[in-house]
């Protein structure tokens, strides 16, 4: 398996709390969750749980056994939250919490893992895309958006209304009828979607949290074939530029309302998931041939 990866922050100023990492493999993506400016137990932060969970999960995928990708999550969340147990109350709904993506290759099986909303997309030979998220923490929101998405961007009243959607978000955290997420209970990792699919069926696979897959599933600015279609041809940090182009277009969230107007934005790209496709390379993220007659187009993000 080859592949490439990018990832930008949100902020410049503020740590990315993304995440990603392969092995030769398998490869993982977390998307942080957390907000400053609220009181939090744990004192260590979201990077910090991200890269912990992260690395944790690379260290059981390294040895190429075929053990259940839920198991292995389970295991993980276990030992990031043993880790800081003395010092933070990790069951607390202000603790850090994550997304998890994984994408494991085992003999011609890709097994995939999805707990909560960052993306894996599977590019399938002769079918359109196969899109995996958890959409519940989406529906859960949409009780308490109205506020956050009527109020500009960047704004006082935005940060207040953002603040009041987080707390009442956290109520539903890892409860039943609510959503899931990595954090201190490893039994939240058994919500998390699974499945496999012969690696003969696929070109292609994305792994994206949803500060990158805005360009798709939020702004409508592309499909997810012709996501891929640029990540062939510019690699993940082309799909980057274009969703930091988008929200450039729309500063105060009138066109597309949301809780940041800049995420942090991360993709890891995935090729060759059959380790017997030729490797076919015109350059830095182009695994595959493009043909230039039919280039693709995304509309323009302005207003």
């Amino acid at each position: 398996m080859q592949v490439t990866m990018a990832t930008s922050p949100g902020k410049h100023d503020q740590p990315n709390e993304d995440f990603t990492g392969s092995v030769p493999n398998a490869v993982v993506l977390l998307d942080g969750a957390g907000l400053s400016g609220t009181t939090s137990t744990c004192c260590h932060g979201v990077a910090w749980y991200t890269r912990r969970l992260g690395g944790a999960l690379l260290s059981r995928l390294a040895p190429e056994a075929d053990d259940d990708l839920t198991a292995l999550l389970a295991d993980a969340i276990e030992e990031v939250a043993d880790s800081h147990r003395g010092t933070c109350d990790v069951n607390d709904p202000s603790s850090p919490s994550a997304t998890v993506v994984m994408l494991r290759i085992t003999g011609n099986r890709a097994d995939y893992l999805v707990l909560a909303d960052s993306v894996i997309v599977l590019e399938q030979r002769g079918g359109d895309p196969l899109v995996i998220t958890d959409s519940r923490e989406a529906e859960v929101g949409r009780r308490y958006r109205a506020a956050m998405d009527s109020a500009v961007n960047d704004t006082p009243e935005h940060h207040q209304a953002r603040r009041e959607y987080i707390e009442a978000m956290r109520r539903h955290r890892n409860q039943p009828g609510g959503f899931w997420v990595a954090a201190g209970d490893p039994r939240a990792a058994s919500e998390a979607l699974t499945g496999s699919r012969p690696t003969r069926d696929l070109a292609s696979a994305a792994l994206l949290s949803d500060g990158a897959s805005r360009l798709a599933d939020r702004f409508h600015l592309a499909s997810w074939s012709e996501v891929f279609a640029l990540l062939a041809a510019e690699g993940p940090a082309g799909v980057i530029r274009r969703d930091r182009d988008a929200e450039a277009s729309d500063p105060h969230g009138t066109r597309w309302p949301r809780g940041k107007t800049n995420d942090d934005a991360t993709i890891a790209y995935c090729t060759r998931l059959n380790d017997n496709a030729p490797l076919i390379a015109s350059g830095p993220g182009r695994p595959r041939p493009i043909d230039a007659s039919s280039p693709m187009t995304i509309p323009d993000a302005s207003p």
